[in-house]
């Protein structure tokens, strides 16, 4: 079994015109995976196996670069208060 992670994600575009939808596409790739995660008014925070999450980071980065520009500003916890 994967071990058990904690992540908070902000992903901001820069110089969008389409900043809002860009936002839900990221929150979308988010749902596609079967992860624990609530959505934030400035972040969102998941929980789940570090391989998914690092595996779903990754898919962010890929598709949204070759959408836009943009910061995402990660916070990756090996104690996130569960035990599996």
């Amino acid at each position: 079994m994967d071990k058990i992670a904690s992540c908070e994600i902000s992903f901001i575009p820069i110089m969008s015109k389409n900043y809002i939808d860009e936002v839900k596409e990221v929150i979308e790739i988010i749902k596609c995976y079967d992860l624990e995660y609530n959505v934030g008014i400035l972040s969102t925070t998941i929980r789940g196996s570090k391989e998914k999450i690092f595996d779903m980071v990754k898919e962010i980065y890929d598709k949204m670069d070759k959408k836009t520009n943009f910061t995402m500003d990660i916070k990756i916890s090996n104690i996130c208060g569960c035990k599996k």
